[in-house]
């Protein structure tokens, strides 16, 4: 990433097409933490910076890229909208389908003492409401309706 040889677009296409896939395999069945989030926004920033370089100042001394550069990329925006296509993906699946009954069971019995864990369905309800989204159950029916829903995730500031 500070080779000279390859143009900032071209590294900027190598870290889009190969390394943040790699890193967020899997993502649609993560349940993020704050300190999940931070970690992998930390990740971004240190290939990003990786990938600008240095910036001069005008005595002629060098400093550190700060966070101007990520602009619209977040890698934590990725993956929540990855999670919201797979929410949307399971919605549409057969009753019978392992990933639409695992969605949809409630487990039963006693559980253990302390605060319960965040569950994946919980998580993303919080993200579709930061949307200001309502009835998801029923617009996801809609496939239209829901990959404009989608797409609106992919830009939100507010995720």
């Amino acid at each position: 990433m500070k080779s000279r040889a390859l143009s900032r677009n071209l590294k900027l296409k190598i870290y889009k097409s190969l390394i943040r896939p790699v890193v967020t395999y899997g993502c649609e069945a993560w349940t993020l933490t704050t300190r999940d989030e931070q970690h992998l926004r930390i990740f971004e920033r240190k290939i990003l910076r990786k990938i600008f370089g240095p910036v001069q100042k005008k005595d002629g001394s060098w400093r550190i890229r700060m966070n101007e550069l990520i602009g619209n990329a977040d890698i934590v925006r990725f993956i929540k909208s990855r999670r919201i296509a797979w929410l949307g993906h399971v919605m549409w699946m057969d009753e019978k389908r392992i990933p639409k009954r695992i969605l949809e069971w409630k487990p039963t019995g006693r559980r253990i003492k302390g605060r319960p864990r965040k569950r994946w369905v919980e998580d993303t309800e919080e993200d579709i409401q930061a949307l200001g989204i309502r009835r998801w159950r029923k617009l996801s029916k809609e496939r239209t309706d829901w990959r404009r829903i989608n797409e609106k995730t992919k830009t939100h500031s507010g995720l």
